[in-house]
């Protein structure tokens, strides 16, 4: 069954994209379940917590990397693969993709332990589509540090660090053109989920 995740940098309106496309789902009479990476289990949202929290800004990149690997591994176990199973249309924020972009790109992990690793995490579970939301990562920043005036430790990272994580995003989106579909964040949100909605529409006539 639907199984589809939202990717991108920093301040895309990725989440907002998720909600909408929920919204407009249940409208339709299906039966949704919204989460997102990390978090999603009680286990995961202390994760979470810890790996966005400023206060541990110097965590060390391969405690970050594992701290989200046993994140995604709970919650595939928990949430996921039951949802997927019992034939709801699940919505993520974030999982895979994001490992790439931000552990093996942005902070320098090797790929194919990363890789290795990650395809122990989850499980075999693969999304049908990713919809990923280019934007400019200072743009995106800008959005994001706006939003409540919190720093959180991947909006603190230096520019060079997001513009490796969009190079990523984009090679990823070349390499599986018939999984990832990119949509340009040039608009307002309303504007941006119209191609939302066409690309889930042109996947699965919801």
């Amino acid at each position: 069954m639907p199984f589809v995740t939202f990717e991108g940098v920093e301040g895309c309106g990725k989440s907002t994209q998720l909600a909408l496309a929920a919204a407009r789902l249940r409208e339709r009479g299906r039966r949704v379940v919204e989460t997102r990476e990390p978090g999603g289990t009680a286990a995961g949202e202390r994760l979470r917590a810890i790996l966005l929290d400023p206060d541990f800004a110097a965590l060390d990149p391969v405690t970050e990397w594992l701290l989200i690997e046993a994140d995604r591994r709970q919650h595939v176990r928990e949430v996921l693969k039951p949802a997927v199973e019992s034939g709801a249309f699940v919505l993520c924020d974030r999982y895979s993709d994001s490992t790439e972009a931000y552990q093996s790109a942005g902070r320098g992990l090797e790929p194919k332990t990363v890789e290795l690793v990650d395809a122990l995490a989850r499980d075999g579970l693969t999304p049908e589509l990713t919809l990923l939301y280019d934007i400019d990562p200072e743009a995106g920043l800008e959005r994001a540090r706006g939003r409540d005036g919190r720093v959180g430790r991947f909006e603190g990272a230096e520019l060079p660090f997001h513009r490796a994580v969009r190079r990523a995003y984009l090679e990823i989106a070349r390499r599986e053109p018939q999984r990832v579909a990119l949509i340009p964040v040039n608009g307002d949100a309303a504007g941006v989920f119209a191609e939302t909605w066409r690309r889930i529409e042109e996947r699965f006539s919801p």
